[in-house]
């Protein structure tokens, strides 16, 4: 419901146009941390064949839930750590959405990703992932913030704080998620934190290098912004030399 304002079809397309710019005959795609599928799904209504890697079983479960009403042939589905995964296939690009590289708080994390990434690419695939970028994230640093959704039956109210931590690139989220019945006024609570780390370019470019990637594009996410102090959400695109 939170995530109900957020335009998967713009972003569908703007992944879509930044594979096909870089390399036309892009038609498989793997998906790190896919989530419920609605990428994947987007993806394949586009003509890809979309292979998704999700940590989470309650994510795979609704997923698989969509992608069985829908009837999407072109949409598979794995429970795994992207950081060790390996399917056995090869792929023409790899993706990691929604800030998923951001989740890798160490440097042998992000450097797992990239490891798998590299894995699943012949020479010439592609690797497009978004991360919060490290110069923007010290400029306008991350505040409280409020956010609120409702239907007919229920209100949810998420209040999220940050806590950072300079010396280790991190900034720790604090989620406080109140769901209220509208019938019964009843209330529940859950707290989560989640971890996220953000990056600057020099550490992107290195640890690529190290998984044999070349770093081909770098623009901020959906508008083409070059990386600069306000591009809070940064793409990258790189190619497995």
């Amino acid at each position: 419901m939170l995530y109900e304002d957020k335009n998967y079809e713009s972003e569908v397309e703007y992944v879509k146009t930044k594979l096909l710019k870089q390399k036309q005959n892009v038609k498989t795609i793997l998906e790190f941390g896919s989530g419920t599928g609605r990428h994947a799904r987007l993806l394949a209504q586009k003509g890809f064949e979309v292979y998704c890697i999700e940590k989470s079983q309650t994510m795979i479960d609704k997923a698989h839930s969509e992608i069985n009403r829908l009837n999407h042939q072109s949409v598979h589905l794995e429970q795994g750590d992207l950081r060790k995964v390996r399917i056995g296939k090869t792929f023409d690009a790899v993706i990691a959405l929604f800030h998923v590289l951001s989740y890798q708080t160490s440097n042998l994390d992000a450097q797992a990703m990239f490891e798998t990434a590299a894995i699943h690419l012949d020479t010439g695939g592609l690797f497009l992932f978004d991360c919060w970028y490290g110069p923007a994230v010290l400029t306008d640093r991350p505040e409280t913030r409020v956010k609120t959704a409702e239907d007919n039956t229920v209100e949810v109210i998420r209040i999220a704080k940050p806590v950072m931590f300079p010396n280790k690139n991190i900034v720790e989220v604090h989620y406080k998620l109140l769901a209220i019945e509208k019938s019964s006024a009843n209330l529940q609570q859950i707290n989560e934190v989640h971890p996220m780390r953000y990056f600057f370019l020099p550490e992107i470019e290195l640890m690529l290098e190290s998984s044999k990637f070349k770093l081909i594009s770098t623009e901020n996410w959906l508008d083409s912004e070059k990386l600069g102090f306000s591009t809070w959400n940064s793409t990258f695109i790189a190619e497995k030399q």
